[in-house]
């Protein structure tokens, strides 16, 4: 769908130099494309470094508007900040993005090569082009189009960009603990997601949070002849199938102790959002290739997906791998886990809880090591904040439509940060469509999607600073 022109004389003047600058804007996406800025391999450390200082000219050009351009060393690699000068009276918009890119892997299953972009059926092939470069760049590309054209923007925009979200962020959570009064603000826009559906945009208000484990058993000091001690020795791999199996119920409830106690119920009008939300229930199990859907009693599929804690095991091994038979009972078996966690579960609590629930289920001749890998919680922001209607407003100008307010089911930790650190209100504005193959071969960005939410951001800006932050900035 395309937007109608603007009323507002100050965002159509923005707008005309959007449609005038357009083409450009994709010559300079594809200039980051093709700089192979993968933070998870060491041998590309030079090109995550190139990546960074390709932003901080870009940034660079428009100092002379106000615009001041920092990069900024850490013990990986560098963030890239940016801010124009404060507006009084109006809220603060704090932008977040990343740089960095997942290695391309397999290869040959690329169309086209990763890091030479390709522009197919309007859309925009290459790694980085959804996650996170293309839809990073829109905000960019928004705040130059204010500056080129009115001089300045309505209120103060900062930037912060890393190289390192594809392997934690461990240093940005550092900065971020360490610098709260440089990046204080009202809002944070984050762009790493999707819209609901091609022509459905949304606003993504909550995150489901993550605690993962990993689970060894041992038994005997080596696999054994399952003729000679089957029966008499017990299976580590017997074991571990009960205590996983154990976890949730036929209902599809997880059954540790105290599990749900904390859990954030949805609230009825969520729940009547969900059911307007044109979602296909055959279509997506066509997608998927399964001939039926599973989980917790009494919940929609979306709403299993995006607001209600699950269980999962994520790989599990053991015994023998082999071709044909071998008769064994193995010394050992092992498995990684994960639950799903919505917002007010706390992963300590859930770490205590499972440790109580599996410990009495290991037999006689079994020893248990649990390892806690990592916990996020889950996230919500509340639907009756004044930067949502703003984004909605901005994204109905940016996209021609009404945005939808749905959750997602995966995590992204950094939001939990920039919530609590920085006691700010985060909007999660997804340019990007399901099918984009994120950490897949043939990861695309729709160049149609590209440059509505570069429209969409440079209304979002309009829209934010007539919210008068209440009382002004809120106190870390």
């Amino acid at each position: 769908m395309t937007a109608p022109a603007p009323t507002d004389p100050v965002l159509a003047e923005v707008f005309s130099y959007l449609e005038q600058h357009g083409s450009k804007f994709v010559d300079d996406l594809c200039q980051l494309l093709r700089i192979p800025s993968v933070s998870a391999d060491s041998q590309f450390a030079s090109d995550v470094r190139q990546a960074a200082g390709w932003l901080v000219e870009h940034l660079q050009a428009f100092e002379g508007e106000g615009l001041e351009v920092e990069l900024i060393e850490t013990p990986g690699h560098p963030l890239v900040y940016a801010e124009s000068p404060p507006v009084p009276g109006a809220p603060v918009a704090l932008v977040y993005g990343h740089y960095d890119v997942q290695p391309p892997d397999p290869l040959d299953e690329w169309t086209s090569p990763p890091f030479e972009p390709t522009e197919r059926d309007g859309n925009l092939y290459a790694r980085g082009a959804t996650d996170d470069k293309g839809q990073m760049l829109t905000h960019v590309k928004s705040v130059e189009a204010w500056l080129a054209t009115v001089g300045k923007l309505p209120l103060q925009v900062k930037l912060l960009i890393e190289g390192e979200e594809e392997v934690g962020s461990e240093n940005l959570e550092a900065f971020i603990a360490n610098n709260t009064v440089k990046l204080a603000c009202d809002c944070v826009v984050v762009s790493d997601t999707a819209q609901f559906a091609p022509g459905i945009p949304a606003i993504t208000y909550g995150l489901r949070g993550i605690a993962y484990y990993e689970i060894h058993l041992t038994g005997p000091n080596s696999d054994l002849h399952s003729g000679v001690f089957g029966g008499a020795v017990t299976n580590p791999a017997n074991t571990l199938h009960k205590m996983l199996a154990a976890i949730t119920d036929d209902e599809g409830r997880i059954q540790l102790p105290g599990f749900y106690d904390d859990v954030a119920e949805l609230t009825d009008r969520e729940r009547e959002q969900f059911r307007e939300l044109p979602f296909d229930e055959q279509a997506f199990q066509d997608q998927l290739d399964v001939k039926g859907l599973t989980g917790e009693a009494g919940y929609s599929t979306l709403e299993r997906r995006w607001a209600r804690p699950s269980f999962d095991v994520n790989g599990i091994w053991g015994g023998y791998q082999g071709e044909g038979a071998k008769t064994v009972l193995p010394g050992r078996a092992n498995a990684k886990f994960s639950f799903r966690l919505v917002p007010n579960q706390d992963p300590k609590k859930i770490t205590a809880s499972l440790r109580a629930f599996l410990e009495p289920l290991v037999p006689p001749g079994i020893t248990m090591e649990l390892i806690d890998y990592h916990g996020a919680p889950g996230i919500a922001m509340s639907l009756e904040s004044p930067y949502i209607e703003a984004a909605a407003d901005a994204i109905e100008t940016g996209f021609g439509s009404r945005p939808v307010f749905m959750r997602e089911g995966g995590s992204i930790p950094i939001v939990n940060t920039f919530a609590e650190q920085l006691n700010a209100d985060v909007l999660l504005l997804g340019w990007g469509q399901n099918d984009d193959n994120l950490h897949a071969p043939n990861e695309k960005f729709c160049l149609a999607d590209f440059h509505r939410g570069i429209r969409a951001s440079a209304a979002l800006w309009r829209q934010l600073a007539r919210r008068k932050a209440e009382g002004g900035r809120r106190e870390n």
